[in-house]
């Protein structure tokens, strides 16, 4: 028995588990109440859980050949000699591509992320992992993380920030020979800031995180990590000096060289003066021939379509931190450095430094994350034809991590253990019967069904509510009715409250006793974003006041279990941001192979996958620049209830002698051949290893 516990420890310690269904029921049938309350942390699960009972539990529900059976499998995931990447190329045991992210989504339980950005690096490691490319990734290790969303009874959120113990999560410190903490070093005006590593495996790949809550630092300093985005513009300079600057030095000290250094984000862009300056160093160069040979291995990736979403710091903080550095280790003047940011092929920053200056002046290869945001990258940045010009690789997401117990039971049973590793797998979804779909979307949903009470039951519990609050809980939603989605974070110009627009029209559909449609909403607004809280207010207001109680809810706390929950659940993905302002979007890519489908505006990745036997589009003013916010909103929230009262709501109800909706499950089927096969990180990652890793110089 002492080998089975050894194996679910290994196991618990390398993130492979957060894609992994069968890991992940043996969990919950160990002890479904102690997983929740572990924050489905197995590493914490297995250090407070009685030993006897785990074994009592083992052998009376039979799970150690089911433990034996995933943990063959997760050896010989990590052994395989046969990955994308050996077999293509070649075999190499040293990382070459960096990667580096301000957030990694990874899992419920570490809170390094808050939105899109983080799941999309988690999600990028995975499949990097899954494919064999020698990646290896950088970060920061945020004590207290994103915050815990709390609703109160005035509709408003508030924020609670949680301290994390890293000792009880799977993450370990970095270690020298002699069992002491291995740490770098950066010279800060009057002071050292000091910073331990904690390695992260997720599946074949290493994820490094800095932590500066050591004994060496200040309070202040020890603060750097505390909080994701949080505090004002002074702390946020250290955290990217820490991510750009720490981050070069952890490769250095750990001995790994890549060859390629992929920048998410302007966050981690001061890594490449410290690059010029370990080349200045090693090869005796100038600061020009160094800049130059750095140059054409940097890889600058995008991700907002707005200046405004750029991080700038003023001079005067620029040249505080930077004004030594660029002195004695460039050799060279201020002014100098500052340009670099300041300055950006005629387009000027002014007194201020822009961080995505300094990494489009210094990569070779830049991208947006979609077609549509790679032009409006292109316009945005004009860049000279001299030089290379900015590309564009559309976002995808790590499939498994999100697909519901339910589906991968489906697709396993007819297609095989492996059926994800079949080639042209999405297309065999033609030989699914229409009732084995249906029976997919229903049990998804009714999935949901019951995990939306037993949150909202937990919740009333825990707020010592009522019998009735209770009662009422548990017949919240119909678990037979069209189910709409909207998750994501609440910021204003994603318009989370569009479909509240026109209340009377809403009030009809919603009111359609023989045609029972069904809202779940979830988000967290930034907790400086007033905007964003006034949205999730107006929602809740919306449902409380109006007698909708039991069809719309707001699932406070989102985060990447509520998110799996809602993707495999919705039968519809709503999507509505004010174009072009959503860069990519990734949230409606994770219903696909979930068989939900996806009802946006045409923006982001939605253009690119939009058919009329994929999902639906919201409609859109030609040329809105010409109209008021107001405008705009009125015309597509108009085109939103033509659409759902016109087309979504009778095809999802109009049923065959069988009682499965013919047309409803066509769209499925497009949806999922077509989709799933393009807007995954599978093809994402070799996308990047095509157009840029395997071309640094």
């Amino acid at each position: 028995m002492q080998e089975v516990l050894n194996q679910l420890k290994e196991l618990s310690n390398n993130l492979y588990w957060t894609w992994n269904n069968d890991f992940i029921a043996i969990m919950e049938e160990i002890n479904r109440d102690f997983w929740k309350w572990s924050s489905k942390n197995p590493v914490k699960f297995f250090e407070a859980i009685d030993r006897q009972y785990l074994f009592d539990i083992i052998e009376k529900r039979n799970l150690r050949y089911r433990i034996h059976n995933l943990y063959r499998d997760y050896r010989k995931y990590l052994t395989s000699k046969e990955t994308y990447f050996e077999k293509k190329f070649y075999k190499t045991d040293k990382p070459e591509i960096c990667y580096l992210s301000a957030e990694y989504g990874l899992a419920k339980s570490l809170k390094f992320y808050s939105g899109g950005l983080g799941t999309l690096s988690g999600d990028h490691l995975k499949s990097a992992s899954d494919l064999g490319i020698p990646l290896v990734a950088v970060g920061l290790a945020y004590s207290h993380g994103y915050f815990r969303q709390i609703i109160g009874d005035d509709n408003r959120q508030t924020e609670l920030f949680e301290q994390s113990d890293f000792n009880s999560m799977p993450m370990r410190l970095v270690l020298d020979e002699e069992y002491r903490p291995v740490k770098i070093t950066i010279d800060l005006p009057g002071r050292k800031l000091h910073a331990q590593i904690w390695q992260l495996n997720v599946g074949r790949v290493k994820l490094f995180l800095l932590d500066t809550f050591v004994d060496e630092n200040t309070v202040d300093d020890k603060r750097i990590t505390d909080i994701l985005y949080g505090g004002d513009v002074e702390k946020r300079i250290l955290q990217e000096i820490l991510l750009g600057i720490g981050g070069m030095r952890v490769l250095d000290v750990l001995g790994l060289e890549p060859k390629a250094f992929h920048i998410n984000e302007g966050h981690s862009a001061f890594l490449v003066f410290e690059r010029i300056k370990n080349k200045m160093s090693r090869e005796k160069l100038k600061y020009k021939e160094a800049r130059e040979l750095c140059y054409y291995s940097n890889i600058f990736t995008t991700h907002t379509p707005v200046p405004a979403g750029i991080d700038i710091f003023p001079r005067w903080m620029t040249e505080k931190y930077f004004g030594e550095y660029a002195a004695e280790e460039l050799n060279i003047d201020f002014g100098a450095l500052f340009s670099e940011g300041s300055n950006l092929y005629g387009q000027s920053a002014g007194d201020n430094f822009n961080m995505a200056y300094l990494a489009i002046n210094n990569s070779h290869f830049i991208n947006g994350v979609s077609k549509l945001h790679g032009e409006i990258s292109r316009k945005m940045w004009k860049l000279p034809e001299t030089r290379s010009q900015i590309d564009s690789i559309t976002n995808g997401v790590h499939t498994k991590t999100y697909l519901s117990w339910v589906s991968e039971k489906i697709y396993s049973k007819n297609f095989g253990k492996d059926w994800i590793d079949v080639e042209n797998i999405w297309q065999k979804i033609s030989e699914l019967p229409d009732e084995e779909l249906w029976n997919l979307r229903n049990q998804n949903r009714k999935k949901l069904v019951e995990f939306v009470r037993e949150r909202i039951i937990d919740k009333e519990i825990l707020l010592h509510e009522n019998d009735s609050k209770v009662a009422e809980a548990k017949k919240l939603l119909d678990e037979n009715a069209l189910t709409i989605g909207f998750a994501r974070r609440f910021a204003t110009y994603k318009r989370g409250t569009l479909i509240l627009s026109d209340i009377e029209r809403l009030q009809r559909i919603l009111e359609d006793s023989g045609r029972k449609v069904q809202l779940i909403f979830s988000g967290k607004a930034h907790p400086k974003d007033e905007g964003g809280k006034s949205y999730i207010s107006e929602i809740l207001k919306f449902a409380r006041t109006n007698g909708f109680k039991k069809n719309i809810v707001f699932l406070d706390n989102y985060d990447m279990e509520v998110a799996k929950r809602l993707v495999s659940g919705c039968d519809v993905w709503l999507n509505n941001p004010r174009r072009p302002l959503e860069a990519s979007g990734t949230s409606g890519m994770k219903t696909i192979a979930n068989g939900g489908l996806n009802f946006s505006i045409l923006d982001g990745w939605w253009v690119e996958g939009f058919a009329e036997d994929t999902g639906w589009k919201i409609q859109s003013l030609e040329n809105e620049e010409g109209y008021s916010d107001g405008q705009v909103n009125e015309f597509e929230s108009k085109s939103l209830y033509d659409s759902l009262e016109k087309e979504i709501i009778p095809m999802f109800y109009e049923r065959n002698e069988a009682g499965i909706p013919v047309n409803w499950i066509k769209k499925i089927r497009g949806s999922i051949s077509k989709l799933a096969p393009v807007f995954n990180t599978g093809r994402m990652v070799k996308e990047y290893h095509k157009k840029f890793y395997s071309k640094v110089k």
